[in-house]
Protein backbone atom coordinates (compact mmCIF):
# COMPACT_ATOMS: atom_id res chain seq x y z
CA UNK A 1 0.00 0.00 0.00
CA UNK A 2 1.26 3.51 -0.98
CA UNK A 3 1.98 5.51 1.51
CA UNK A 4 0.49 9.04 2.02
CA UNK A 5 2.54 12.17 -0.04
CA UNK A 6 3.76 14.91 2.35
CA UNK A 7 1.15 17.79 2.60
CA UNK A 8 1.46 19.75 -0.38
CA UNK A 9 3.69 17.86 -2.56
CA UNK A 10 1.18 17.24 -4.90
CA UNK A 11 -1.47 19.34 -6.15
CA UNK A 12 -5.19 18.31 -7.50
CA UNK A 13 -6.56 21.17 -8.71
CA UNK A 14 -10.30 21.36 -9.92
CA UNK A 15 -11.77 23.80 -12.02
CA UNK A 16 -15.21 22.64 -13.17
CA UNK A 17 -16.86 25.53 -11.44
CA UNK A 18 -15.11 28.17 -13.62
CA UNK A 19 -13.09 26.36 -17.02
CA UNK A 20 -15.63 23.81 -16.95
CA UNK A 21 -18.52 25.96 -17.26
CA UNK A 22 -17.40 27.05 -20.22
CA UNK A 23 -18.85 24.10 -21.78
CA UNK A 24 -21.90 24.74 -24.27
CA UNK A 25 -25.28 23.43 -22.28
CA UNK A 26 -23.70 24.12 -18.85
CA UNK A 27 -25.50 26.78 -16.86
CA UNK A 28 -24.72 26.43 -12.78
CA UNK A 29 -26.98 28.55 -10.67
CA UNK A 30 -25.07 29.31 -7.65
CA UNK A 31 -27.31 26.45 -5.92
CA UNK A 32 -25.46 24.00 -8.17
CA UNK A 33 -21.95 25.52 -7.70
CA UNK A 34 -22.22 25.12 -3.77
CA UNK A 35 -23.65 21.33 -4.65
CA UNK A 36 -20.09 20.65 -6.58
CA UNK A 37 -18.01 22.08 -4.29
CA UNK A 38 -19.05 19.89 -1.63
CA UNK A 39 -18.90 17.19 -3.87
CA UNK A 40 -15.22 17.62 -4.81
CA UNK A 41 -14.60 18.62 -1.56
CA UNK A 42 -15.64 15.20 -0.47
CA UNK A 43 -14.06 13.52 -3.46
CA UNK A 44 -10.71 15.27 -1.86
CA UNK A 45 -8.97 17.32 -4.29
CA UNK A 46 -6.96 19.77 -2.75
CA UNK A 47 -8.08 23.12 -4.70
CA UNK A 48 -11.28 24.03 -5.93
CA UNK A 49 -11.86 27.06 -8.25
CA UNK A 50 -14.97 28.52 -7.92
CA UNK A 51 -15.16 31.35 -10.66
CA UNK A 52 -14.10 35.07 -11.21
CA UNK A 53 -15.32 37.23 -8.38
CA UNK A 54 -16.03 40.68 -9.86
CA UNK A 55 -16.52 39.51 -13.80
CA UNK A 56 -20.28 38.50 -13.00
CA UNK A 57 -22.60 38.51 -9.90
CA UNK A 58 -23.05 34.94 -9.42
CA UNK A 59 -19.68 34.13 -9.29
CA UNK A 60 -19.33 36.92 -6.75
CA UNK A 61 -22.17 35.40 -4.78
CA UNK A 62 -21.19 32.09 -4.73
CA UNK A 63 -18.05 33.03 -3.19
CA UNK A 64 -19.88 35.13 -0.25
CA UNK A 65 -22.34 32.46 0.09
CA UNK A 66 -19.34 29.20 0.16
CA UNK A 67 -17.78 31.31 2.97
CA UNK A 68 -20.74 31.14 4.99
CA UNK A 69 -22.31 27.92 3.98
CA UNK A 70 -19.14 25.26 3.25
CA UNK A 71 -16.68 24.04 5.56
CA UNK A 72 -14.02 22.46 3.39
CA UNK A 73 -12.39 19.38 5.08
CA UNK A 74 -9.74 18.84 1.69
CA UNK A 75 -9.92 21.26 -0.91
CA UNK A 76 -9.28 25.10 -0.06
CA UNK A 77 -11.37 27.21 -2.13
CA UNK A 78 -9.55 29.33 -5.26
CA UNK A 79 -10.84 32.64 -6.54
CA UNK A 80 -9.93 33.47 -10.79
CA UNK A 81 -8.82 36.49 -11.81
CA UNK A 82 -6.17 38.38 -14.11
CA UNK A 83 -2.96 40.43 -13.49
CA UNK A 84 -3.47 44.40 -13.41
CA UNK A 85 -4.52 46.25 -16.27
CA UNK A 86 -1.51 47.78 -18.17
CA UNK A 87 -0.50 51.12 -17.27
CA UNK A 88 -2.56 50.50 -13.49
CA UNK A 89 -0.90 49.72 -10.45
CA UNK A 90 -2.47 45.93 -8.57
CA UNK A 91 -3.80 47.80 -5.81
CA UNK A 92 -5.92 50.19 -7.96
CA UNK A 93 -7.15 47.65 -10.18
CA UNK A 94 -11.03 46.76 -9.16
CA UNK A 95 -10.41 43.18 -10.91
CA UNK A 96 -7.63 42.48 -8.32
CA UNK A 97 -10.10 44.16 -5.52
CA UNK A 98 -12.30 41.36 -6.09
CA UNK A 99 -10.13 38.97 -5.71
CA UNK A 100 -9.14 39.95 -2.10
CA UNK A 101 -12.83 40.77 -1.51
CA UNK A 102 -13.94 36.40 -2.04
CA UNK A 103 -12.39 35.92 0.80
CA UNK A 104 -10.20 33.14 -0.66
CA UNK A 105 -7.09 31.73 0.60
CA UNK A 106 -5.81 31.19 -2.73
CA UNK A 107 -6.03 33.17 -6.23
CA UNK A 108 -5.15 31.85 -10.17
CA UNK A 109 -4.07 34.48 -11.72
CA UNK A 110 -4.18 34.32 -15.81
CA UNK A 111 -1.37 35.50 -17.19
CA UNK A 112 -0.35 35.91 -21.24
CA UNK A 113 2.74 33.97 -22.02
CA UNK A 114 2.54 34.24 -26.44
CA UNK A 115 4.30 37.24 -27.32
CA UNK A 116 1.80 37.63 -30.50
CA UNK A 117 -1.22 37.35 -27.16
CA UNK A 118 0.38 40.43 -25.28
CA UNK A 119 0.78 42.67 -28.57
CA UNK A 120 -2.73 42.30 -30.23
CA UNK A 121 -4.70 40.86 -27.27
CA UNK A 122 -3.85 43.30 -23.98
CA UNK A 123 -2.25 45.66 -26.94
CA UNK A 124 1.11 46.43 -24.40
CA UNK A 125 4.45 45.96 -24.79
CA UNK A 126 6.33 42.72 -23.95
CA UNK A 127 8.08 44.81 -20.88
CA UNK A 128 4.97 45.91 -19.70
CA UNK A 129 3.25 42.29 -19.27
CA UNK A 130 5.84 40.90 -17.26
CA UNK A 131 5.53 43.85 -14.83
CA UNK A 132 2.05 43.26 -14.51
CA UNK A 133 2.52 39.41 -13.92
CA UNK A 134 4.71 40.18 -11.25
CA UNK A 135 3.18 43.45 -9.48
CA UNK A 136 0.22 41.32 -9.10
CA UNK A 137 1.74 38.18 -7.75
CA UNK A 138 3.59 40.26 -5.32
CA UNK A 139 0.83 42.62 -4.52
CA UNK A 140 -1.63 39.62 -3.76
CA UNK A 141 0.97 38.02 -1.37
CA UNK A 142 1.62 40.93 0.64
CA UNK A 143 -1.92 40.82 1.37
CA UNK A 144 -1.63 37.02 2.58
CA UNK A 145 -2.66 35.09 -0.49
CA UNK A 146 -1.42 32.45 -1.85
CA UNK A 147 -0.87 32.38 -5.37
CA UNK A 148 -0.70 30.15 -8.26
CA UNK A 149 -0.14 31.73 -12.17
CA UNK A 150 -1.73 30.66 -15.18
CA UNK A 151 0.36 31.06 -18.56
CA UNK A 152 -2.29 31.11 -21.10
CA UNK A 153 -1.23 29.89 -24.62
CA UNK A 154 2.54 28.77 -22.95
CA UNK A 155 3.19 25.97 -25.35
CA UNK A 156 2.48 27.82 -28.98
CA UNK A 157 4.16 30.81 -27.40
CA UNK A 158 7.22 28.92 -26.30
CA UNK A 159 7.09 27.49 -29.82
CA UNK A 160 7.24 30.96 -31.36
CA UNK A 161 9.30 32.77 -28.44
CA UNK A 162 10.45 30.48 -26.44
CA UNK A 163 12.94 33.08 -23.96
CA UNK A 164 9.80 35.44 -23.64
CA UNK A 165 7.67 32.55 -22.53
CA UNK A 166 10.15 31.58 -20.32
CA UNK A 167 10.53 35.14 -18.60
CA UNK A 168 6.97 34.86 -17.59
CA UNK A 169 7.50 31.98 -15.92
CA UNK A 170 10.52 33.80 -14.22
CA UNK A 171 8.52 36.76 -13.32
CA UNK A 172 5.53 34.98 -11.74
CA UNK A 173 8.30 32.59 -9.74
CA UNK A 174 10.47 35.44 -8.79
CA UNK A 175 7.69 37.64 -7.25
CA UNK A 176 6.48 34.61 -5.23
CA UNK A 177 3.68 32.43 -6.96
CA UNK A 178 3.69 29.10 -5.68
CA UNK A 179 2.89 27.52 -8.78
CA UNK A 180 3.35 28.61 -12.36
CA UNK A 181 0.92 26.85 -14.72
CA UNK A 182 1.37 25.58 -18.43
CA UNK A 183 -1.50 26.02 -20.27
CA UNK A 184 -1.86 24.17 -23.96
CA UNK A 185 -5.37 26.54 -24.13
CA UNK A 186 -5.76 25.76 -27.81
CA UNK A 187 -5.32 21.37 -26.84
CA UNK A 188 -3.32 20.86 -29.63
CA UNK A 189 -0.50 19.48 -27.76
CA UNK A 190 0.85 15.92 -27.93
CA UNK A 191 1.92 13.93 -25.21
CA UNK A 192 5.66 13.79 -26.07
CA UNK A 193 5.81 17.49 -27.28
CA UNK A 194 4.40 18.06 -23.23
CA UNK A 195 6.66 16.30 -21.71
CA UNK A 196 9.97 18.01 -23.73
CA UNK A 197 8.62 21.25 -22.84
CA UNK A 198 7.55 21.38 -19.19
CA UNK A 199 11.14 19.25 -18.39
CA UNK A 200 13.12 22.19 -19.93
CA UNK A 201 10.92 24.97 -17.76
CA UNK A 202 11.26 22.95 -14.89
CA UNK A 203 14.91 22.76 -15.19
CA UNK A 204 15.89 25.99 -16.91
CA UNK A 205 13.68 28.38 -14.91
CA UNK A 206 13.33 26.04 -11.02
CA UNK A 207 9.64 27.41 -11.05
CA UNK A 208 7.28 24.56 -9.16
CA UNK A 209 5.78 23.62 -12.30
CA UNK A 210 1.71 22.66 -13.10
CA UNK A 211 -0.12 21.99 -16.03
CA UNK A 212 -3.78 22.72 -17.64
CA UNK A 213 -4.53 20.83 -20.57
CA UNK A 214 -7.59 21.30 -22.83
CA UNK A 215 -8.74 18.22 -25.02
CA UNK A 216 -8.80 19.44 -28.30
CA UNK A 217 -6.26 16.35 -30.21
CA UNK A 218 -7.78 14.09 -27.41
CA UNK A 219 -4.73 14.30 -25.66
CA UNK A 220 -5.58 16.36 -22.26
CA UNK A 221 -5.58 13.33 -20.12
CA UNK A 222 -1.67 11.75 -21.61
CA UNK A 223 -1.06 15.29 -21.96
CA UNK A 224 -1.33 15.91 -18.14
CA UNK A 225 0.42 12.49 -17.38
CA UNK A 226 3.08 13.04 -19.54
CA UNK A 227 3.82 16.76 -17.69
CA UNK A 228 3.73 14.65 -14.77
CA UNK A 229 6.46 12.66 -15.70
CA UNK A 230 8.62 15.78 -16.75
CA UNK A 231 8.59 17.30 -12.72
CA UNK A 232 4.94 18.42 -12.93
CA UNK A 233 3.64 18.42 -9.23
CA UNK A 234 0.22 20.41 -9.97
CA UNK A 235 -2.42 19.11 -12.27
CA UNK A 236 -5.77 21.32 -13.44
CA UNK A 237 -8.68 19.02 -14.31
CA UNK A 238 -12.36 19.18 -14.45
CA UNK A 239 -15.03 16.73 -13.49
CA UNK A 240 -16.02 14.63 -16.27
CA UNK A 241 -13.55 16.36 -18.78
CA UNK A 242 -16.38 19.31 -19.09
CA UNK A 243 -14.86 22.67 -20.43
CA UNK A 244 -14.71 25.03 -23.59
CA UNK A 245 -14.87 23.32 -26.90
CA UNK A 246 -14.67 19.40 -26.55
CA UNK A 247 -13.33 20.01 -22.77
CA UNK A 248 -10.46 19.65 -20.18
CA UNK A 249 -8.38 16.87 -18.86
CA UNK A 250 -10.67 14.45 -16.67
CA UNK A 251 -10.47 14.84 -13.09
CA UNK A 252 -11.30 11.16 -12.91
CA UNK A 253 -8.66 9.02 -15.08
CA UNK A 254 -5.91 11.51 -14.37
CA UNK A 255 -6.46 10.93 -10.37
CA UNK A 256 -6.86 7.38 -10.68
CA UNK A 257 -4.37 6.86 -12.92
CA UNK A 258 -1.64 8.82 -10.37
CA UNK A 259 -3.32 6.50 -7.61
CA UNK A 260 -3.52 3.27 -9.34
CA UNK A 261 -0.78 3.46 -11.88
CA UNK A 262 1.42 6.05 -10.73
CA UNK A 263 1.21 4.85 -7.04
CA UNK A 264 0.85 7.95 -5.57
CA UNK A 265 -1.47 8.83 -2.98
CA UNK A 266 -3.32 12.23 -3.61
CA UNK A 267 -6.78 11.56 -2.67
CA UNK A 268 -7.52 11.24 1.38
CA UNK A 269 -7.42 7.08 2.39
CA UNK A 270 -10.49 5.50 0.77
CA UNK A 271 -12.05 8.26 -1.50
CA UNK A 272 -10.85 6.69 -4.47
CA UNK A 273 -13.57 3.76 -3.74
CA UNK A 274 -16.00 6.73 -4.07
CA UNK A 275 -14.75 8.12 -7.30
CA UNK A 276 -17.91 6.56 -9.74
CA UNK A 277 -20.58 7.54 -7.00
CA UNK A 278 -18.82 11.31 -7.15
CA UNK A 279 -18.64 11.09 -11.24
CA UNK A 280 -22.13 10.73 -11.55
CA UNK A 281 -23.43 12.66 -8.67
CA UNK A 282 -21.83 16.14 -10.67
CA UNK A 283 -23.42 15.28 -13.74
CA UNK A 284 -27.20 15.19 -12.45
CA UNK A 285 -26.19 17.87 -10.96
CA UNK A 286 -24.76 19.44 -14.31
CA UNK A 287 -28.23 18.02 -16.22
CA UNK A 288 -26.13 15.93 -18.61
CA UNK A 289 -26.35 12.13 -18.47
CA UNK A 290 -23.19 10.10 -17.63
CA UNK A 291 -20.89 9.54 -20.34
CA UNK A 292 -21.35 5.18 -20.14
CA UNK A 293 -18.08 4.81 -21.81
CA UNK A 294 -15.89 7.45 -19.53
CA UNK A 295 -12.86 5.24 -18.49
CA UNK A 296 -13.02 3.98 -14.94
CA UNK A 297 -16.05 5.61 -13.60
CA UNK A 298 -18.33 4.76 -17.11
CA UNK A 299 -21.46 2.40 -16.96
CA UNK A 300 -19.65 0.36 -19.70
CA UNK A 301 -16.50 0.60 -18.35
CA UNK A 302 -16.46 -3.08 -17.12
CA UNK A 303 -19.04 -4.27 -19.24
CA UNK A 304 -18.02 -7.79 -21.19
CA UNK A 305 -20.13 -8.81 -24.00
CA UNK A 306 -17.92 -10.73 -26.45
CA UNK A 307 -18.57 -15.06 -25.42
CA UNK A 308 -14.30 -15.29 -25.48
CA UNK A 309 -13.94 -12.47 -22.81
CA UNK A 310 -16.28 -14.08 -20.80
CA UNK A 311 -14.95 -17.32 -20.64
CA UNK A 312 -11.68 -16.27 -19.67
CA UNK A 313 -13.22 -13.88 -17.07
CA UNK A 314 -14.84 -16.68 -15.62
CA UNK A 315 -11.68 -17.76 -15.05
CA UNK A 316 -10.05 -14.86 -13.49
CA UNK A 317 -11.83 -11.52 -14.20
CA UNK A 318 -8.10 -9.77 -14.21
CA UNK A 319 -7.53 -11.11 -17.52
CA UNK A 320 -9.49 -8.80 -19.27
CA UNK A 321 -9.99 -5.83 -16.62
CA UNK A 322 -6.75 -3.33 -15.92
CA UNK A 323 -8.17 -2.98 -12.04
CA UNK A 324 -10.63 -4.10 -10.05
CA UNK A 325 -13.34 -2.28 -10.69
CA UNK A 326 -14.46 -2.03 -6.89
CA UNK A 327 -11.35 0.08 -6.04
CA UNK A 328 -13.10 2.99 -8.04
CA UNK A 329 -16.56 2.13 -6.62
CA UNK A 330 -17.83 0.62 -10.01
CA UNK A 331 -18.71 -2.68 -10.51
CA UNK A 332 -18.15 -5.47 -13.55
CA UNK A 333 -21.26 -6.11 -15.70
CA UNK A 334 -21.91 -8.86 -18.09
CA UNK A 335 -23.81 -7.93 -21.13
CA UNK A 336 -26.34 -10.72 -22.81
CA UNK A 337 -26.09 -10.50 -26.78
CA UNK A 338 -25.96 -12.44 -30.27
CA UNK A 339 -22.06 -12.45 -29.61
CA UNK A 340 -22.45 -14.37 -26.31
CA UNK A 341 -21.79 -18.27 -25.06
CA UNK A 342 -22.05 -20.24 -22.44
CA UNK A 343 -19.73 -18.21 -20.20
CA UNK A 344 -21.52 -15.20 -20.63
CA UNK A 345 -24.45 -16.60 -19.78
CA UNK A 346 -23.30 -18.17 -16.35
CA UNK A 347 -21.54 -14.97 -15.58
CA UNK A 348 -24.84 -12.98 -16.31
CA UNK A 349 -26.92 -15.22 -14.14
CA UNK A 350 -24.11 -15.42 -11.39
CA UNK A 351 -24.33 -11.55 -11.51
CA UNK A 352 -28.69 -11.71 -10.93
CA UNK A 353 -28.58 -14.36 -8.43
CA UNK A 354 -29.06 -17.44 -10.51
CA UNK A 355 -26.26 -20.96 -10.65
CA UNK A 356 -26.41 -22.11 -13.52
CA UNK A 357 -23.22 -23.24 -13.74
CA UNK A 358 -23.92 -27.31 -13.18
CA UNK A 359 -26.51 -27.28 -16.13
CA UNK A 360 -24.96 -27.43 -19.38
CA UNK A 361 -28.32 -28.43 -21.03
CA UNK A 362 -30.09 -25.34 -19.00
CA UNK A 363 -27.22 -22.27 -19.92
CA UNK A 364 -27.33 -24.12 -23.88
CA UNK A 365 -31.37 -23.45 -23.97
CA UNK A 366 -30.73 -20.06 -22.54
CA UNK A 367 -28.09 -19.50 -25.13
CA UNK A 368 -29.56 -20.29 -28.45
CA UNK A 369 -32.96 -18.41 -27.11
CA UNK A 370 -31.46 -15.15 -26.93
CA UNK A 371 -29.29 -15.91 -30.43
CA UNK A 372 -32.82 -16.36 -31.60
CA UNK A 373 -34.63 -12.95 -30.23
CA UNK A 374 -31.57 -10.71 -30.76
CA UNK A 375 -31.96 -11.78 -34.15
CA UNK A 376 -35.58 -10.31 -34.51
CA UNK A 377 -34.29 -7.17 -32.85
CA UNK A 378 -34.01 -8.00 -29.11
CA UNK A 379 -31.07 -5.92 -27.06
CA UNK A 380 -31.14 -7.70 -23.78
CA UNK A 381 -27.51 -5.94 -23.09
CA UNK A 382 -29.32 -3.00 -22.27
CA UNK A 383 -32.45 -4.93 -20.96
CA UNK A 384 -31.64 -7.18 -17.88
CA UNK A 385 -34.65 -7.46 -16.73
CA UNK A 386 -35.81 -8.95 -19.67
CA UNK A 387 -33.38 -11.38 -19.63
CA UNK A 388 -33.91 -12.33 -16.23
CA UNK A 389 -37.50 -13.33 -17.23
CA UNK A 390 -36.20 -15.44 -19.88
CA UNK A 391 -33.73 -16.65 -18.13
CA UNK A 392 -36.85 -17.82 -15.16
CA UNK A 393 -38.91 -19.26 -18.05
CA UNK A 394 -36.14 -21.75 -18.98
CA UNK A 395 -35.51 -22.66 -15.54
CA UNK A 396 -39.07 -23.09 -14.49
CA UNK A 397 -41.26 -23.91 -17.73
CA UNK A 398 -44.91 -22.95 -17.29
CA UNK A 399 -44.03 -20.71 -13.89
CA UNK A 400 -47.08 -19.10 -14.94
CA UNK A 401 -47.61 -15.37 -14.77
CA UNK A 402 -49.27 -13.09 -13.11
CA UNK A 403 -51.55 -12.08 -15.57
CA UNK A 404 -52.36 -13.10 -19.08
CA UNK A 405 -53.34 -10.96 -22.09
CA UNK A 406 -56.49 -11.50 -23.62
CA UNK A 407 -56.31 -8.19 -26.54
CA UNK A 408 -55.59 -4.79 -26.12
CA UNK A 409 -56.63 -1.96 -28.35
CA UNK A 410 -55.54 1.72 -29.20
CA UNK A 411 -57.94 4.37 -30.42
CA UNK A 412 -56.50 7.74 -31.47
CA UNK A 413 -58.88 10.67 -32.66
CA UNK A 414 -58.09 13.74 -34.56
CA UNK A 415 -60.89 16.01 -35.25
CA UNK A 416 -61.37 17.54 -38.68
CA UNK A 417 -61.67 21.14 -36.89
CA UNK A 418 -58.06 20.76 -35.71
CA UNK A 419 -58.89 20.22 -32.12
CA UNK A 420 -57.27 18.33 -29.29
CA UNK A 421 -56.27 14.62 -30.25
CA UNK A 422 -57.91 11.63 -27.88
CA UNK A 423 -55.92 8.79 -27.50
CA UNK A 424 -58.01 5.81 -25.47
CA UNK A 425 -56.73 1.86 -25.11
CA UNK A 426 -58.47 -0.71 -23.84
CA UNK A 427 -57.14 -3.81 -22.83
CA UNK A 428 -58.72 -7.59 -21.65
CA UNK A 429 -57.17 -9.46 -19.02
CA UNK A 430 -57.08 -12.47 -17.06
CA UNK A 431 -55.23 -12.29 -13.47
CA UNK A 432 -56.42 -14.90 -10.69
CA UNK A 433 -58.74 -16.21 -12.17
CA UNK A 434 -60.23 -12.79 -13.08
CA UNK A 435 -61.60 -11.67 -16.36
CA UNK A 436 -60.47 -8.16 -16.54
CA UNK A 437 -61.56 -5.26 -18.72
CA UNK A 438 -60.34 -1.95 -18.33
CA UNK A 439 -59.79 1.23 -20.32
CA UNK A 440 -57.89 4.34 -19.85
CA UNK A 441 -56.96 7.94 -21.73
CA UNK A 442 -53.35 9.07 -22.29
CA UNK A 443 -51.03 12.04 -23.65
CA UNK A 444 -50.31 9.08 -26.64
CA UNK A 445 -51.60 5.69 -27.37
CA UNK A 446 -48.72 4.24 -24.94
CA UNK A 447 -49.62 6.25 -22.52
CA UNK A 448 -53.50 5.01 -23.06
CA UNK A 449 -52.13 1.89 -22.85
CA UNK A 450 -50.22 2.25 -19.81
CA UNK A 451 -52.80 3.94 -17.57
CA UNK A 452 -55.65 1.26 -18.61
CA UNK A 453 -53.17 -1.71 -17.79
CA UNK A 454 -52.56 -0.50 -14.44
CA UNK A 455 -56.28 0.83 -13.53
CA UNK A 456 -57.30 -2.93 -14.80
CA UNK A 457 -54.19 -4.31 -11.93
CA UNK A 458 -54.09 -2.34 -9.14
CA UNK A 459 -56.94 -3.29 -7.44
CA UNK A 460 -55.81 -6.98 -7.66
CA UNK A 461 -51.84 -6.01 -7.14
CA UNK A 462 -51.75 -2.25 -5.06
CA UNK A 463 -47.81 -3.32 -5.04
CA UNK A 464 -48.30 -1.98 -8.89
CA UNK A 465 -49.05 2.20 -7.65
CA UNK A 466 -45.24 2.19 -6.38
CA UNK A 467 -43.85 1.41 -9.77
CA UNK A 468 -43.19 4.71 -11.87
CA UNK A 469 -42.21 4.10 -16.09
CA UNK A 470 -38.48 6.86 -15.73
CA UNK A 471 -37.62 6.17 -19.20
CA UNK A 472 -39.04 5.78 -22.94
CA UNK A 473 -36.93 4.76 -25.97
CA UNK A 474 -37.74 3.73 -29.11
CA UNK A 475 -35.49 2.97 -32.04
CA UNK A 476 -36.42 2.13 -35.98
CA UNK A 477 -34.74 -1.17 -36.68
CA UNK A 478 -33.74 -2.22 -40.29
CA UNK A 479 -37.03 -3.51 -42.81
CA UNK A 480 -38.36 -3.49 -46.32
CA UNK A 481 -40.06 -0.07 -46.21
CA UNK A 482 -39.86 2.73 -43.67
CA UNK A 483 -43.02 2.20 -42.31
CA UNK A 484 -42.76 -1.28 -42.59
CA UNK A 485 -39.65 -1.39 -40.31
CA UNK A 486 -39.16 -3.43 -36.96
CA UNK A 487 -39.61 -1.50 -34.12
CA UNK A 488 -37.92 -1.71 -30.78
CA UNK A 489 -38.94 -0.16 -27.73
CA UNK A 490 -36.66 -0.09 -24.27
CA UNK A 491 -38.64 0.84 -20.56
CA UNK A 492 -36.98 1.92 -17.63
CA UNK A 493 -39.35 1.31 -14.58
CA UNK A 494 -38.58 2.30 -10.94
CA UNK A 495 -40.11 1.13 -7.28
CA UNK A 496 -38.56 4.43 -5.83
CA UNK A 497 -35.57 2.04 -4.41
CA UNK A 498 -34.21 0.58 -8.34
CA UNK A 499 -34.56 1.08 -11.89
CA UNK A 500 -34.74 -2.03 -14.13
CA UNK A 501 -34.94 -1.70 -17.85
CA UNK A 502 -37.38 -4.37 -19.85
CA UNK A 503 -36.92 -4.57 -23.96
CA UNK A 504 -40.28 -5.26 -26.75
CA UNK A 505 -39.45 -5.82 -30.49
CA UNK A 506 -42.56 -5.90 -32.79
CA UNK A 507 -44.06 -4.19 -36.43
CA UNK A 508 -45.24 -1.13 -34.82
CA UNK A 509 -44.86 1.17 -31.67
CA UNK A 510 -47.33 0.15 -29.85
CA UNK A 511 -47.29 -3.80 -29.54
CA UNK A 512 -43.58 -3.39 -28.81
CA UNK A 513 -44.55 -1.04 -25.93
CA UNK A 514 -46.87 -3.54 -24.53
CA UNK A 515 -44.37 -6.42 -24.53
CA UNK A 516 -42.00 -3.70 -22.78
CA UNK A 517 -44.54 -2.87 -20.43
CA UNK A 518 -45.66 -6.67 -19.63
CA UNK A 519 -42.22 -7.47 -18.51
CA UNK A 520 -42.05 -4.54 -16.65
CA UNK A 521 -44.65 -4.90 -14.85
CA UNK A 522 -44.23 -8.53 -14.29
CA UNK A 523 -40.58 -8.07 -13.05
CA UNK A 524 -41.74 -4.90 -10.54
CA UNK A 525 -44.34 -7.91 -9.37
CA UNK A 526 -41.18 -10.52 -8.57
CA UNK A 527 -39.28 -7.74 -7.07
CA UNK A 528 -42.18 -7.18 -4.35
CA UNK A 529 -41.88 -10.79 -3.64
CA UNK A 530 -45.02 -11.98 -4.99
CA UNK A 531 -45.89 -15.82 -6.37
CA UNK A 532 -46.92 -15.95 -10.13
CA UNK A 533 -50.50 -17.27 -10.48
CA UNK A 534 -51.43 -17.54 -13.78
Amino acid sequence: MTEPAPSDAFHVFDTTLRDGAQREGINFTVADKLTIARHLDEFGVGFVEGGWPGANPRDTEFFRRAREEITFRNAQLVAFGATRKAGTTAESDPQVGALLDSGAPVVTLVAKSHDRHVELALRTTLEENLAMVHDTVAYLRAQGRRVFVDCEHFFDGYAANPGYALRVVLAAHRAGADVVVLCDTNGGMLPSQVQAVVRTVVADTGARIGIHAQDDSGCAVANTLAAVDAGATHVQCTANGYGERVGNANLFPVVAALELKYDRRVLPPGALAEMTRISHAIAEVVNITPATHQPYVGVSAFAHKAGLHASAIKVDPDLYQHIDPERVGNSMRMLVSDMAGRASVELKGKELGYDLAGDRDLVGRIVERVKQQELKGFSYEAADASFELLMREELTPGAGRFFRLESWRTITDRRADGGAVENEATVKLWAKGERILASGEGNGPVNALDRALRGGLERIFPELARLTLVDYRVRILEGTHGTQSTTRVLITTSDGTTEWSTVGVAENVIAASWQALDDAYTYGLLRAGLTPTE
